[in-house]
């Protein structure tokens, strides 16, 4: 009868950990995806900022061009 009830008891427990061990591995999994999903939406958010200061800049250099004939706030002298 002791073997029977300790045979139990050693099934029930091993089973209690391998239960806990395919939760802890579904909630590690679930958090790698979170993961992963938070790093593409970052990677996203950053190209689209550095789209908007080249943006900025081709702006700049443009109007710097196109606009003005000074240089560092003096007129230009071409008279070299």
């Amino acid at each position: 009868m002791k073997k029977l009830i300790l045979s139990v008891f050693v099934a029930a427990f091993a089973f209690t950990f391998q239960s806990c061990r395919e939760s802890t591995g579904e909630k590690t999994e679930e958090a790698i995806e979170a993961i992963g999903e938070d790093i593409e939406d970052n990677v996203e958010h950053a190209g689209e900022k550095i789209e908007e200061g080249a943006d900025k800049v081709k702006e700049e250099v443009d109007k710097e061009i196109h606009e003005t004939d000074d240089v560092n706030g003096e007129e230009a002298n071409d008279d070299l």
